[in-house]
């Protein structure tokens, strides 16, 4: 019984995830259904910035038995894909929204919007720029005598090829973004590696791309450029999130907390009353700088009373000896290097050590905890 109580979550889990992925996998059948009597125009649509550059007399060519009618099909399920992939990524959303906290959900929800516009954005910018660029490069470049005729199923893998890649490459802004935002690095950091960088979207380009120098320069070119928008809009986050800190700190009031728990004293009464109970939250205000560091104090000063041992009573053992090396309280030890971290901008560190505290610490300690993820959160 146990066992089966302990697997309902899980299982739970599972049948939500089933019922997602069928979503997923319907939504796009019907599409492919839509699309698939038009396969044959929507490959004439892609395959239009060829057309326009190859040689009078030349056309493409279908080269193997079933390719006339595969080719279509296939173009038409990976636009089928394409054009789903907005609500694909929303059942995804659906599906781990529930498991994130509030500040997480407030970061993910921009940053899934902005990824499907800028995958969107790099193929159109393939579409519309790239291509014909590249081809008529391509066709130019053939020896006399020559007549170029490029297979159907070739040219469907080369320009899906292309999508991909600028689709991918297009996400670098929303990658420096997060970065800077959950600690990894700062647009200090990430402004000194701008030679490494330049070197690796070449690198990039050339592993992505088709072997010419053309289609890897358009891509790496973008790149770079887009690693600088990612910097510069990295530097304004954190402008604008440091501005709500310090405006925060500012507005804050000087009053003391009275979010106090009913009915007595954080239930310090030991004469055989009932226990204390819960504090009431309700009413939570985060502490400022000064009283966070007067508890910080306070705990200091309470592990320091704690340290004197007790004289033992007749016919008790004699207590343990604390060593004179002995850590008084961790959790304490973690609230200071939260606020080391927190003064270095190193934000991702300090929410990881503060998770910890409100699962290790005291009343107090989690107080605090709180305190500070709440301006973190600001």
């Amino acid at each position: 019984m146990s066992d089966t109580l302990q697997e309902q979550p899980f299982m739970s889990h599972l049948l939500e995830l089933r019922d997602r992925l069928m979503r997923s996998l319907l939504a796009v059948l019907v599409l492919l259904l839509l699309l698939f009597p038009f396969g044959n125009d929507i490959y004439t649509f892609v395959a239009e910035p060829l057309m326009k550059v190859l040689p009078e007399g030349a056309s493409m060519i279908a080269t193997r038995v079933a390719s006339p009618f595969l080719t279509p099909f296939k173009l038409s399920l990976v636009a089928a894909i394409f054009l789903a992939m907005p609500y694909l990524l929303y059942q995804l959303w659906s599906f781990i929204a529930p498991g994130l906290y509030q500040h997480e959900k407030r970061l993910a929800l921009p940053m899934l919007a902005s990824s499907i516009f800028l995958f969107y954005l790099g193929a159109a910018f393939a579409y519309v720029v790239v291509f014909p660029l590249v081809f008529a490069f391509l066709t130019g470049t053939a020896p006399e005598g020559v007549l170029v005729m490029t297979d159907i199923t070739e040219y469907l893998d080369f320009v899906l090829t292309l999508f991909f890649a600028f689709g991918v490459a297009f996400q670098i802004p929303v990658a420096t973004v997060l970065l800077v935002l959950a600690g990894m690095a700062t647009p200090e950091q990430l402004s000194s590696k701008r030679p490494y960088v330049v070197v690796g979207v070449f690198i990039v380009g050339m592993l992505l791309t088709p072997p010419d120098v053309i289609s890897q320069t358009l891509l790496a070119l973008p790149m770079w450029l887009l690693f600088e928008i990612g910097v510069f809009l990295s530097r304004l986050v954190v402008r604008e999130r440091s501005a709500r800190q310090a405006q925060a700190a500012v507005d804050e009031p000087d009053a003391a907390d009275d979010a106090a728990p009913a009915g007595g004293d954080n239930g310090s009464d030991d004469s055989g009353g009932s226990p204390a109970e819960e504090p009431d939250t309700s009413d939570y205000r985060p502490m400022t700088e000064e009283e966070m560091d007067a508890e910080l104090d306070q705990l200091d000063d309470d592990d320091e009373e704690d340290e004197e041992p007790a004289e033992p009573q007749a016919g008790e053992e004699e207590p343990y000896q604390v060593p004179t090396d002995f850590v008084p309280d961790a959790v304490d030890n973690k609230l200071e290097w939260i606020m080391t971290l927190r003064e270095e901008g190193r934000y991702g560190e300090a929410r990881t050590k503060l998770y910890e505290v409100l699962v290790e610490g005291n009343e107090t300690q989690i107080k605090v905890a709180r305190n500070i993820l709440a301006q973190l959160d600001e």
